[in-house]
């Protein structure tokens, strides 16, 4: 209840308010998910490089999804990863791991797992550390390869 001269509760006239620090949480994360946790099928956790796209059946329920569900299978109309979906909407990552095996399991995504064979590769990262430095600097100078 505010004093009458309109400051809130615990506030001295002429103070201002402390600004809630970061965006406020509407739902908790837990009750987005009602409190489950993001293993697969297989009881793992979805890697954040999975990569997701809508499918057709979910871009046609679009309009009968809820909030979050609905968010990420708009976002998916092009592939992309756990970590992109959950960047991109604010969601907490679990919550966007356990959304997305729940829309694969009512086939509104499909989820394309990575091939662990090759992120264990170290030839792929070396290709990739090759590739970033043919990429040159901003005046058009290439990194040094050392």
């Amino acid at each position: 209840m505010a004093a009458d001269d309109g400051t809130p509760d615990g506030a001295r006239a002429g103070e201002v308010p402390p600004e809630p620090v970061g965006p406020v949480a509407a739902v908790r994360p837990f009750l987005v998910t009602a409190g489950r946790v993001a293993p697969d099928a297989q009881g793992r956790p979805m890697p954040v490089e999975t990569q997701v796209v809508a499918t057709a059946e979910g871009l046609a329920a679009l309009d009968r999804l809820s909030f979050e569900r609905h968010d990420i299978v708009a976002a998916c109309r092009r592939p992309q990863s756990i970590a992109e979906i959950a960047a991109r909407l604010r969601l907490h990552l679990n919550v966007v791991r356990v959304l997305a095996e729940d829309l694969r399991t009512a086939g509104q995504l499909t989820v394309h797992l990575p091939d662990t064979a090759a992120v264990h590769d170290s030839s792929v990262l070396r290709r990739v550390i090759e590739g970033l430095r043919a990429i040159p600097d901003s005046r058009g100078v290439l990194r040094d390869s050392d």
